[in-house]
């Protein structure tokens, strides 16, 4: 007689829950032994939660440029500013549009926060313009016909002092700022406005000569820009008082590049300079790059530029006619929202590479390198609007989040309890390790990835709770059909794992895929809560095929749940279960006939 065929054994195949328990349990101490050892044992808190500012730029008609505000340059215009703060060193600053043509800047509190702000408000296009006339500005200023003109006595000679010739030139300015190129070169370099730029002279560059100079003009009026509308440019000059904030704001502004123009500088504090100003010849988008750096001869702060191809050609362009000038006419300003921000002089032409060197510290070297890598934007913007959030209020948010997390939670917990008694033990043990793993990759990918916890992220966090919570209810659901159907808890454990873990997996995958389409076509502070969504979702499978699943196997061998008594939540009494299915069959079975 044939051996009976061995059923396919529920029971069999149980794996080694053991290892998968050791498993989770050693990822749980790296992540919070890297979290401690980095000294970030708190996840970073967003603008909504930390305090900050949020400043509304609206985007700008230019004269001439109809259709300039399209979505093209408006992407273009936030990654610009968004590179710009992001230069200055301030972590987790949001930039995102809003509607057509406005630009929201969320900047946290924190380092740089403030000097980020002023440099964002400055938004407008930037330009290299060769400098006509220079004058000091204010209620003393001299007039432009008894001013002190640039002296057409000559030029200077090699190795005379800059500090000399400026006297001569420009008394009431202040001296000492020189800029110098990348390469060892001869250069004398003067110094009005108190900064100058050189750089190393390539073989077909020419060298300023004496006998090359045409004499300087003996005033600014003998020495009117070419321009069309001379008269009335100068007239604006006479007029403008860089002093009067509303003045030195609108001077130049939204004027095009081809035309002269009026504007205002400041080389020292609480001091201005007005300028008469040409047409633009260089543009920010022909700085490939520029920083502040301290330069190794003389361990002073300088601004090094470089420029792409095409902007070299057109620097030594203008810096080799500017060299053959007489002060003040051989500078070029550095034109940025229509304010001159530094106009120093030239004395050799230059093409890639240049130094702007003087009086600059570390903040002022670095806000200008920062301005020239960054400043030309497409677009001109309005500062409409500045909120500050303080840290009170964003301290509010947070209590008021985690407290309707907590409520969320015991809600949970009380339903757990009471419907699956025992089982609600194997719950709350999977949920905590679920927020532990949370807290610690929150707080590492704070520094990792500058990610920051904002307020729409803690609600992402407690819809996760739920989305968790689910997946335990799933499978022991399974487990209890499989105890109705008549089996014993050990095989309904693994019957009824398979299942589960479909039905899990789905959820889980339309749940991920909703985070990453949100996180993909929003902006901003969804951006957080669908991060936050899909992380947890993400944690939810490891929590559940890791610890839950070999905790309820490892639980299953105890007395306390396989007896299935009334507070185990497996009692097969209150399940309604049927009587053993295999029982049933042998009953039923006919029996095989006696051989004769």
């Amino acid at each position: 007689m044939a051996a009976p065929k061995k059923g396919r054994g529920p029971a069999v195949g149980q794996g080694r829950p053991g290892r998968a328990l050791a498993l989770i349990l050693i990822a749980m101490v790296a992540l919070a032994g890297g979290m401690f050892l980095s000294g970030h044992t708190t996840p970073r808190l967003g603008i909504d939660l930390a305090g900050g500012t949020s400043i509304t730029l609206e985007a700008q008609n230019q004269p001439g440029k109809p259709n300039a505000i399209n979505q093209t340059n408006m992407d273009t215009a936030v990654g610009i500013i968004e590179r710009r703060v992001n230069g200055l060193g301030v972590s987790e600053a949001e930039v995102q549009t809003q509607g057509n043509k406005n630009i929201i800047v969320n900047i946290p509190k924190g380092t740089n926060s403030k000097q980020a702000q002023e440099q964002v408000g400055t938004t407008a296009q930037l330009y290299f313009r060769p400098v006509l006339t220079v004058q000091a500005s204010g209620p003393e200023a001299p007039k432009p016909s008894d001013s002190a003109s640039p002296s057409a006595s000559g030029t200077p000679k090699p190795g005379e002092s800059a500090q000399g010739e400026d006297k001569a030139t420009d008394g009431d300015k202040p001296q000492g700022e020189e800029a110098t190129g990348s390469e060892a070169t001869p250069s004398a370099s003067a110094t009005t406005q108190g900064r100058a730029v050189t750089g190393a002279l390539t073989k077909d560059d020419p060298t300023p000569g004496a006998s090359d100079k045409p004499k300087a003009p003996e005033s600014p009026e003998a020495s009117p820009p070419a321009d069309p509308a001379t008269a009335k440019l100068q007239e604006e000059f006479t007029k403008l008082d860089c002093t009067d904030p509303k003045q030195r704001t609108d001077a130049g502004k939204n004027a095009k590049p081809t035309d002269s123009i009026v504007a205002c500088g400041s080389n020292v504090p609480g001091s201005y300079e007005k300028y008469i100003l040409g047409p633009a010849e260089v543009s920010g988008a022909d700085v490939d790059d520029a920083k502040g750096a301290i330069d190794q001869q003389s361990g002073e702060w300088i601004v090094s530029m470089e420029f792409t191809s095409a902007g070299a050609k057109k620097f030594q362009t203008i810096t080799g006619r500017l060299a053959q000038q007489q002060p003040p006419m051989n500078q070029f300003a550095i034109v940025l929202d229509g304010e001159v921000v530094s106009a120093p002089s030239v004395r050799q032409a230059l093409s890639k590479n240049a130094q702007i060197s003087g009086s600059f510290d570390q903040q002022s070297a670095e806000d200008l390198g920062n301005i020239l890598s960054y400043g030309a934007l497409p677009l001109t913007f309005k500062e409409v609007s500045v909120t500050t959030v303080t840290a009170a209020l964003g301290s509010e948010q947070l209590q008021a989040g985690l407290i309707a997390g907590a409520i969320g939670l015991a809600l949970v917990i009380i339903y757990l309890v009471v419907y699956y008694r025992g089982l609600a033990f194997i719950a709350l043990l999977s949920l905590l390790v679920s927020g532990i793993l949370t807290y610690t990759i929150m707080a590492l990918l704070g520094p990792a990835i500058g990610f920051a916890l904002n307020l729409p992220a803690v609600c992402g966090a407690i819809v996760a709770i739920g989305i968790t919570a689910d997946s335990f209810i799933v499978y022991f659901e399974r487990i209890r059909d499989e105890i109705r159907e008549g089996r014993t808890l050990r095989p309904a454990i693994e019957r009824a794992w398979p299942r589960a873990r479909r039905t899990i997996l789905v959820s889980d995958f339309v749940s991920f895929l909703a985070a990453a389409v949100l996180f993909i076509v929003t902006v901003g502070k969804v951006q957080g809560f669908a991060f936050t969504l899909g992380l947890t979702t993400l944690l939810d499978v490891v929590v559940v095929f890791l610890f839950t699943k070999p905790l309820m196997t490892l639980m299953g061998r105890t007395k306390f749940f396989s007896k299935g008594g009334p507070w185990s939540g497996l009692d097969p009494k209150r399940l309604g279960a049927q009587p053993p299915l295999r029982r049933s069959r042998r009953v039923n079975a006919p029996t095989e006939p006696k051989e004769a």
